[in-house]
């Protein structure tokens, strides 16, 4: 472990796997629904990142997003499943990375159960757009960085490690197994 690992006086890591890791998912999902989407195949200027907004996480961790078919992002996942998501739910905390495979859908239904009417920014024709295209991203394993207590707490534990010269970090951190 790092120096700063060395001077926690409380547990700070916690590995999670199946339900937790789920749990956690979906915990940092909800506080942000936005996250970078990385497909690692670079095909334009973005080298293959670029944000993307979580439409729906299932109870089994599947995460959905809508995509326009004729995207630089479907088009490298058409080359490589594997994509990588990277999230940021405040400046101190609620941060995960996760690894998975997506899979590009053309499913009518699940357009119109994850459709909302902010997408017509990007699909003019409505839920109907025939460019619409559904990614279906199935976790396998991640990392995530959060609080214990929460962010008031956190915010407090480190004021007061500021103030005293100790680490007090109220952080948790672990690997995420699908």
């Amino acid at each position: 472990m790092d120096s700063i690992n060395k001077q926690q006086q409380e547990k700070n890591r916690e590995n999670l796997n199946r339900e937790a890791a789920i749990e956690k998912l979906r915990e940092l999902v909800d506080s942000t629904k936005t996250c970078f989407f990385d497909t690692g195949h670079p095909v334009a200027d973005s080298n293959g990142v670029r944000p993307m907004s979580v439409q729906q996480i299932d109870d089994d961790g599947t995460l959905w997003f809508l995509s326009a078919n004729d995207s630089h992002k479907n088009q490298e996942i058409a080359m490589d499943h594997s994509v990588k998501l990277f999230f940021q739910g405040s400046a101190h905390s609620d941060f995960m990375y996760l690894t998975g495979k997506a899979e590009i859908l053309q499913d009518r239904h699940k357009i119109d159960e994850l459709w909302e009417p902010i997408m017509k920014t990007w699909f003019t024709e409505g839920k109907d757009d025939p460019r619409i295209s559904v990614i279906k991203f199935v976790p396998e394993e991640g990392y995530y960085w959060d609080t214990k207590h929460g962010k008031a707490i956190a915010f407090l534990k480190m004021t007061v490690g500021a103030v005293t010269g100790k680490t007090m970090d109220d952080s948790i951190e672990g690997k995420l197994s699908m």
